[in-house]
């Protein structure tokens, strides 16, 4: 078959995260089934000529650009990607939208359903009950509209399948799809590494501030070990290194920056454990490639990865405070067969639930449906 995927945006820090990250497993996974895989995205961040290819993966970009200030990624426009969607759509045999409340992909959804083109649209939590003033009309004039026309929708967990069903009642063709990611022969050392990981966007609701909080709990306890985040500033940057200012550890917790996406894996094979704190997280793909390394980690209650945590033996935690996360912490840096266990438990977890080969087998299923 003939794909197209299109995705909102690529930039050098892969800013925004799991859905490209999703796209990009997704289509190389098509790719080595045989089947023709063009991913092409808005782009901004790069000098010069944008790249043909993220990392080793082909890619097709087009400038994006800042539409309405303060929106963040929401804000994006991208109009030759649409240009060029309006030439090249039609030779697909179907369309994959990564689709998020914003100004490139709606838009073109908006296009596709205008042409009577084959699209499904995958939401990756990006699309719930909101009550900014600008979602009202957005979801009236694009939101509802794109996803009726979608030829199947995909929703990360049921908990999102419920949340589409509320933003666009009577949406029928939804599918519950788990992100999957390829099989890796990285592995971390849980045992004999001394460090504690946050890896994601630094943005308010991965909540970093509240990790470098928890460090400066733990790190008292645990002299040896070091605790470190990574990931594109997002907004909290500033944040951070104020409080890294007043209480680093003696330099034991450190704001690294952004991680090149080819290179997260490697990034934490570094780790003793990984730690993702964030509030109403849908699925959260970090939490699963450092289970896919044999990393243990650590999620709050809502995360919609909390039930494999706490079956592969990592720590869920439910107070929102740094202390409860600390605590979480100091678990598993004190009990080095737990993290052996969690990690080995982690790398089965993800063979059995979440590998390339039986997403794949779910999206050509779907594909060849919507194109018919």
């Amino acid at each position: 078959m003939r794909i197209l995927h299109v995705v909102s945006l690529v930039d050098p820090d892969g800013a925004f995260g799991g859905p490209l990250r999703v796209a990009m497993n997704q289509a190389n996974a098509l790719r080595a089934a045989g089947h023709d895989v063009v991913v092409a995205a808005g782009a901004r961040g790069w000098e010069g000529e944008l790249p043909t290819h993220f990392g080793d993966d082909p890619v097709t970009l087009f400038p994006a650009h800042q539409a309405l200030p303060g929106t963040g990624f929401a804000g994006l426009v991208s109009p030759g990607l649409l240009a060029w969607l309006r030439r090249w759509a039609p030779t697909a045999d179907v369309v994959h939208l990564h689709l998020a409340r914003d100004l490139v992909t709606l838009p073109a959804g908006r296009l596709l359903k205008a042409l009577g083109l084959p699209y499904v649209a995958q939401t990756h939590g990006m699309i719930d009950a909101s009550d900014s003033p600008l979602v009202p009309p957005l979801d009236a004039g694009l939101t509802r509209p794109v996803l009726r026309g979608a030829r199947a929708v995909f929703a990360l967990t049921e908990l999102e399948r419920s949340d589409l069903e509320e933003v666009v009642p009577g949406l029928g063709g939804i599918t519950v799809l788990h992100n999957g990611v390829p099989e890796t022969s990285l592995r971390a050392d849980p045992v004999g590494a001394r460090e504690v990981l946050f890896l994601a966007r630094v943005a308010p609701r991965k909540r970093p501030a509240v990790f470098v909080a928890a460090a400066q709990i733990a790190a008292r306890e645990h002299p040896d070990v070091t605790f470190t985040v990574c990931g594109p500033d997002e907004g909290e940057g500033d944040a951070l290194r104020a409080a890294l200012a007043t209480d680093d550890a003696d330099g034991r917790i450190t704001y690294e920056g952004a991680v090149a996406p080819e290179a997260t894996l490697e990034r934490m094979t570094r780790a003793a454990a990984y730690v993702l704190p964030a509030v109403e997280e849908p699925y959260g793909m970090t939490v699963v490639e450092a289970m896919s390394v044999g990393l243990p980690t650590v999620v709050m209650s809502d995360c919609g990865l909390a039930g494999a945590v706490a079956e592969t033996g990592g720590e869920v935690v439910t107070g929102l405070e740094a202390q409860p996360l600390a605590d979480a912490m100091s678990r598993l840096l004190a009990d080095p067969q737990r993290r052996a266990t969690a990690g080995a438990a982690g790398v089965a977890w993800v063979r059995e639930h979440v590998t390339m080969e039986s997403v794949v087998e779910r999206l050509l299923d779907a594909y060849r449906a919507a194109s018919r």
